[in-house]
């Protein structure tokens, strides 16, 4: 089946305060030719000398036909949680908070941010556990009961859906993009991939893709968090005798800011974060660790110092691009990081975005830094947006190598194979047969 674009969609590519794909002269905006336009553009940031990307949990959401076949984003999390139901907050947990704490769940900064709800409990759980005023303990229990629900809602969605049968949509998306990483020129550093996800989407595509990745972790009976292993690379070698190596392709640094489902917090060695398989966590363990500041405990320190350390050193460094997608600019902790990387003169930032949205989006568009790239609207088809991660992917990353073979025997297929097989059929017997 041929896709074909909408003529009346079109999107923004704003660098700076001007839209490089408006129309101009009054001509109808042509989508594949303003898309073309784009992946030229990002044909050159990809080639940056140092390359990283944010992924936020954007990109392991997909919804095809009015189903969700990934993870939703935090704002749907936070509305289905908060929802009345056996796996959200009953109505005596409701009360206690209000009653004692003067704290509303229905509260729009929670309503549409998951992670916001759990930070604003852990900062309650660390105060009631050193206050003596018996109104606030009378809270305590709502508190600690509204935590373990909400890890436990987050962690069975980064676990279970269609993703876990037999669906791979989603870790599709996700293996289409490392497979065009991988062509980068092999002189220049290795990318590197940030995510403020949870959920192990990329893992599972660079294991299928068989793409070697270095995520903070060293180890083979018990994987543990070690952040030196950041400064390793993977060589190959290519003359024995003379002891000659060169840096492998295809690899990758994964940084995961917030954590993972398969993380968990275990003593007994000098790195406390142990790596598992996230279907086989023990009732009762921490899967995910929530960065957050009232959590005063050794998890604190390390694994997230030393993972917005990684961060923020690599988006600082000269000639650095970063590219957003999935990720709506709505923590503030990362969000400082990158304004600080904004006062590099050699520092650009590419947005997949909606670009007329209010808020940190409106700031970065304000300022008409040519710097900032902002990329989003319509999308091709009209269940589709410019700014979602699998248009990115399909439409603006550019092709490898491999891909425009694949693309060239498509074509031949279709207008060479399959329209002559039509047209030969369609062309009456001659008199001579």
């Amino acid at each position: 089946m041929v896709e074909t674009t909408n003529p009346n969609r079109q999107f923004t590519f704003l660098k700076g305060g001007e839209d490089a794909v408006a129309s101009r002269d009054g001509d109808a905006f042509d989508w594949e030719k303003a898309a073309s336009r784009v992946r030229e553009s990002l044909h050159d940031a990809l080639n940056a000398k140092h390359l990283c990307f944010l992924l936020g949990s954007g990109c392991s959401s997909l919804v095809m036909n009015g189903s969700q076949l990934g993870i939703p984003t935090m704002a749907p999390l936070a509305k289905e949680f908060l929802s009345a139901g056996p796996a959200g907050p009953d109505a005596d947990e409701r009360k206690a908070l209000a009653t004692y704490l003067g704290f509303d769940l229905g509260a729009d900064e929670y309503a549409g941010n998951l992670e916001r709800l759990m930070e604003a409990l852990y900062s309650f759980q660390f105060v009631l556990k050193r206050s003596s005023n018996e109104n606030f303990t009378k809270s305590n229990g709502a508190v600690n009961s509204l935590i373990k629900k909400i890890t436990a809602f987050i962690t069975g969605k980064c676990i279970n859906g269609p993703f876990a049968l037999d669906d791979t949509s989603v870790v599709d998306l996700y293996q289409s993009f490392y497979r065009k990483l991988v062509y980068r020129d092999r002189t220049l550093p290795r990318p590197w991939i940030f995510t403020t996800n949870y959920d192990l989407m990329s893992e599972t595509a660079l294991d299928r893709l068989g793409i070697p990745y270095c995520n903070g972790f060293s180890g083979t009976i018990e994987r543990r968090f070690n952040p030196t292993t950041y400064r390793y690379a993977l060589a190959e070698q290519l003359d024995l005798s003379n002891r000659k190596w060169a840096a492998v392709d295809s690899f990758v640094y994964l940084c995961k800011l917030h954590g993972s489902i398969n993380w968990i917090e275990d003593g007994g060695s000098l790195f406390p974060i142990r790596e598992i398989p996230a279907v086989t966590a023990e009732s009762g363990k921490r899967v995910m660790i929530y960065p957050t500041p009232m959590k005063q405990n050794a998890s604190f320190g390390s694994p997230y110092s030393d993972l917005f350390r990684e961060f923020q050193g690599r988006i600082v460094r000269d000639q650095s691009v970063l590219i957003v997608a999935g990720y709506s600019f709505g923590d503030e902790h990362v969000n400082n990081l990158i304004f600080q990387a904004l006062t590099i003169p050699t520092f650009r930032l590419i947005a997949f975005v909606q670009p007329d949205a209010e808020g940190v989006i409106r700031k970065l568009r304000d300022l008409k830094d040519p710097r900032i790239w902002l990329i989003g609207g319509d999308g091709p088809t009209d269940d589709t947006k410019a700014h979602y991660f699998s248009t990115f992917i399909d439409k603006f990353l550019p092709e490898t190598p491999a891909d425009k073979v694949d693309t060239a025997i498509r074509k031949v297929l279709q207008d060479l194979i399959i329209k002559g097989a039509t047209s030969n059929a369609a062309e009456p017997e001659s008199d001579d047969d």
